[in-house]
């Protein structure tokens, strides 16, 4: 048996750890160049060590899209404390960030994908031997899974919402897939973006464990539920509903609301049972402990029995704020879970006039959220009653989980859903319409001194 050696991990674990670090404080991770002589990983062991690094792959996705969204409101003193970055976000401003200020938002995801890049790039060079091929499946269908993951978010903060009429046209991301950082990227189409991000969950599906052994790790079930969530947004229900489907018959488990304790902050001490995998936001404060819930948001919990309320929300000297979603690490959560999988397949049910399917899993979920015994299932009258229904429930049940800012951006769309959103900072008002250019966020100043592209207009 060749003796492996801990130190030699650890120093490759350091050397892609600093040549990261390095990349982050100059916010430009399409640019900076390694240092070639530093160590690299080059056993299964090393890059199943380095997926375990949940600081990289679990932490730190953008949040700029959450902080733009009408799920809450901040005091006007409050928002007068805050970082110009934050600031700037919540009122949808035209310029975000300060001059020469690290966005992390596109640092971090970018910094995942060079370590899947490196991770798939050395997978290449390992030979390995039949005894260890499910070892090398579980890794290499993790790093696609995260590039995937990563490509996903940082289209949904940096790119217009995806139009299957002109995807072909509209700039996305760049979309690097070798571990090169000094490689001059332009930005891809949407098109290729989302081609590039299926093609590799598609690919990652089969080498992957049906269910995570760790809420943390990626799985086949978290891939059918993100092709679910993507297809979505591409507007193509069949697919979203296929992918939903297959999900459901690997992962159903749903939280029975009888059984928590409103009082626990957070509710979860670990994970909620319906995740099945789970990753947390940049931890900006303005969608921390100091946000309040949008005041015709909370006045929509209106059945005395939803027992929601009392576990998403609490009074804090005449505030209400939000509870449920902030996970152990005390920032909030963008996971994969069983309630928006159902909302999905309830959802394209409605838009494919399958009321009588969408109301029975519509009704499925809420049961679980009603205080026992009292729950009275609901009816559509129509597919169009039905899709209202859900999408009405669907923002109660997902608030603050990340999905509101690319539900808002698809669902403007139609008229039927379309709306303004607005602020108001010391009598001056601020507003967001439907289909802005505002609902993509600029590319970083510094990202576009060192990499020329087009800069997103505002």
């Amino acid at each position: 048996m060749k003796y492996h050696n801990p130190k030699l991990t650890l120093l490759c674990l350091f050397s892609i750890f600093m040549m990261a670090l390095g990349c982050k404080k100059q916010d430009n991770f399409l640019n900076t160049k390694p240092n070639q002589a530093l160590s690299v990983p080059s056993t299964l062991a090393d890059l199943q060590t380095l997926l375990n690094d949940e600081d990289v792959f679990n932490r730190y996705y953008p949040a700029l899209g959450e902080l733009s969204t009408d799920d809450f409101f901040i005091d006007a003193s409050y928002w007068l404390s805050r970082g110009t970055t934050e600031k700037n976000a919540y009122v949808w401003a035209k310029q975000i960030y300060a001059a020469n200020a690290n966005v992390a938002d596109w640092s971090s995801p970018y910094q995942v994908v060079y370590y899947a890049n490196t991770i798939l790039a050395t997978l290449d060079k390992i030979n390995t031997p039949a005894s260890q091929q499910s070892q090398y499946n579980n890794v290499k269908g993790s790093a696609l899974f995260f590039r995937a993951f990563a490509f996903y978010n940082l289209v949904q903060t940096f790119a217009m919402p995806y139009d299957s009429t002109s995807a072909d046209k509209n700039l996305g991301v760049p979309l690097p897939l070798v571990p090169d950082l000094g490689a001059k990227l332009s930005r891809a189409t949407e098109s290729q973006c989302f081609n590039q991000i299926i093609t590799d969950l598609n690919n990652a599906s089969s080498m992957l464990p049906n269910i995570p052994a760790r809420k943390t790790q990626p799985s086949k079930a978290a891939v059918l539920g993100l092709l679910s969530r993507i297809y979505l947004v591409m507007g193509n229900y069949t697919q979203s509903l296929k992918y939903a489907k297959d999900f459901l018959g690997l992962y159903s488990q749903l939280q029975d609301y009888n059984k928590l304790d409103p009082s626990a902050f957070p509710v979860y001490p670990n994970y909620s049972p319906e995740e099945v995998f789970h990753a947390g936001f940049q931890g900006y404060t303005t969608i921390g402990f100091s946000a309040q819930v949008d005041s015709s948001m909370y006045k929509s919990f209106n059945d005395k029995n939803d027992l929601r309320p009392d576990i998403f929300f609490y009074n804090s000297g005449g505030e209400i704020e939000f509870n449920s979603q902030f996970d152990f690490n005390n920032t909030l959560s963008c996971t994969i879970s069983t309630n928006e999988i159902y909302f999905n397949k309830a959802e394209c049910e409605a838009r494919l006039n399958d009321q009588n399917s969408a109301m029975a899993d519509l009704n499925t979920l809420l049961l679980t959220r009603w205080r026992t015994g009292t729950y009275k299932p609901l009816t559509a009258t129509s597919p169009s009653d039905a899709l209202i229904q859900t999408l009405k429930e669907r923002r109660k049940d997902l608030l603050f989980t990340g999905l509101r800012w690319s539900d808002l951006r698809r669902l403007n769309k139609d008229s039927r859903f379309a709306v303004t959103l607005y602020r108001n900072i010391n009598g001056v008002s601020y507003s967001l319409p439907p289909n802005d250019p505002r609902y993509a966020l600029p590319i970083p100043d510094n990202e576009l001194q060192l990499n020329p592209m087009p800069q997103n207009s505002r």
